[in-house]
């Protein structure tokens, strides 16, 4: 008998054998379990409702807005404890907080963190050596994925290194700046900077920390910054809990608040969560970056000049509220002085009703800051029925909106909340500032109601401390509402 070739023997034996057998894959749905909702954990949140432990928060701002400034500023209220710096509660006492900036010198970011500090009042003391900070500049270079021919990886061993350090370290919070220089692959890519940006999610999970990714936005050509206006792939901002975006005041803002000067508008910023609804301007939380300086010359023989250097320091700012120092007597004068003329409704018109306002309140009407003010005021007072427009012809027999009394004053809040107004009931008479914010920008002071004629008295507040406790209720409602 011949013997069989050993090659059709073997393919005689994989064609009876057939393909090796499949172990069986089953997919089981999971049963909701109904827990008790006392027994829910809680939401691990660090910074107001900003930062959250075990979670990867972004940072999306132009150059040259503040950010620098107020990440310093953020780095202390964290260290401290301190809620008054910006406004953030920092849960369940002082953070400790890393700071690694890969940008920028040491000597720089030692100045920006003493000239905050100066600014607070916020000494090494306060802090307790929570604060840790390195420079890639000064060689703590960052890299937790890099990329060849062969495509992107993750650099394991670094972040195996970075998990170990943050443990040993319990460190809370750990901010990174900038994004871009923590890795080395196309920040185009989304692939890659997915994998880039959940690297950052286990490493935050892992260590229980909240890891803060700072990043720029691409050119805007003078549009508004937004999540989707950062630089690169959309991974970054998809893949964040909470996405803060820096924006500037705008001209159109600026003359809303009376802001008069470019100088002073461009100091002015806000920083509002951009996964969450964007607040109206006049509800959204600004800031202000002061000047600090931080007392560093050597005396007249220094080279530098006999002044230190001036360093940008970021402080909380509030909106001139137009109805401060407001009383229903004011509007009582007010509608007398509309009553006893003929007003025009439209603020380009000459007989403007916000001249008989600027009258009867000691205000200018040509000066831009005042003329935002009275616009704010007729505005809510057209709103709760105080004034009303009346269209009828004028002397040349042309038909125009003119503005005349509504209701009596009796009848009315000076300065109704938005949705009373819209119902037009009165909560009370008594109280000019139903709603008065603990602090305020710059502004126009209204002399008492009991003077004959208000004086123009102008005034710039400062931010001072709330100096309040987080369990005061005003403090509890303040945070309930805060995205």
């Amino acid at each position: 008998m011949t013997a069989t070739p050993l090659r059709e023997r073997y393919d005689s034996a994989q064609l009876h054998a057939g393909p090796a057998p499949v172990e069986p894959v089953k997919i089981t749905a999971s049963p909701f379990r109904w827990p008790d909702h006392r027994t829910l954990p809680r939401r691990p949140w660090v910074w107001g409702r900003w930062l959250l432990r075990s979670t990867v928060s972004a940072i999306v701002a132009p150059g040259g807005v503040g950010k620098s400034s107020f990440v310093a500023s953020m780095l202390l209220s964290l260290a401290s404890g301190r809620r008054e710096i910006l406004g953030k509660t920092v849960w369940a006492g002082p953070k400790r907080v890393w700071y690694w900036n890969l940008e920028d010198g040491l000597d720089e970011l030692e100045m920006q963190l003493v000239a905050a500090s100066m600014f607070h009042r916020v000494d090494a003391g306060a802090c307790g050596g929570r604060i840790f900070l390195d420079s890639g500049p000064e060689g703590a270079e960052l890299r937790i994925a890099v990329e060849d021919r062969d495509g992107y990886r993750i650099a394991v061993p670094i972040v195996e290194a970075l998990v170990t350090e943050l443990l040993e370290r319990q460190i809370d919070v750990l901010i990174v700046d900038p994004f871009v220089s923590s890795h080395g692959v196309a920040e185009n890519d989304n692939g890659a900077i997915d994998a880039v940006v959940k690297t950052w999610a286990s490493i935050a999970k892992r260590a229980g920390c909240s890891i803060v990714l700072v990043h720029h936005t691409k050119k805007l050509g003078g549009e508004k910054a937004t999540a989707e206006a950062s630089r690169g792939a959309v991974s970054l901002i998809a893949a964040a809990r909470v996405t803060l975006v820096f924006n500037r005041m705008d001209r159109e803002e600026a003359q809303r608040f009376g802001i008069v000067e470019d100088k002073e508008r461009r100091r002015l910023f806000t920083v509002q969560d951009d996964k969450a609804n964007r607040a109206p301007a006049e509800d959204a939380e600004w800031f202000r970056l002061a000047s600090q300086d931080v007392d560093n010359s050597t005396g007249e023989d220094d080279p530098f000049g006999y002044e230190g250097d001036s360093v940008g320091v970021v402080t909380r700012w509030s909106p001139p509220d137009a109805f401060e120092g407001i009383t229903v007597d004011h509007l009582r004068r007010v509608q007398a002085a509309v009553d006893a003329g003929e007003f025009k409704a439209h603020h380009s018109a000459s007989d403007w009703v916000g001249i008989a306002v600027a009258g009867a309140l000691g205000l200018d009407a040509s000066d831009k800051g005042d003329r935002a003010r009275i616009l704010k005021m007729v505005g809510v007072w057209e709103a709760n029925g105080a004034l009303r427009v009346e269209e009828r012809k004028d002397h040349n027999r042309q038909m125009k909106k003119f503005m005349v009394v509504g209701k009596a004053a009796d009848d009315v809040s000076a300065t109704p909340t938005a949705s009373v107004a819209l119902q037009g009931v009165a909560p009370s008479q008594a109280s000019a500032t139903l709603h008065p914010p603990p602090f305020r920008g710059g502004g126009v002071a209204v002399a008492p109601a009991g003077k004959d004629q208000m004086s123009q008295n102008r005034y710039v507040k400062g931010n001072p401390a709330l100096g309040v406790d987080d369990g005061d209720p005003a403090v509890a409602a303040f945070e309930r509402g805060e995205k």
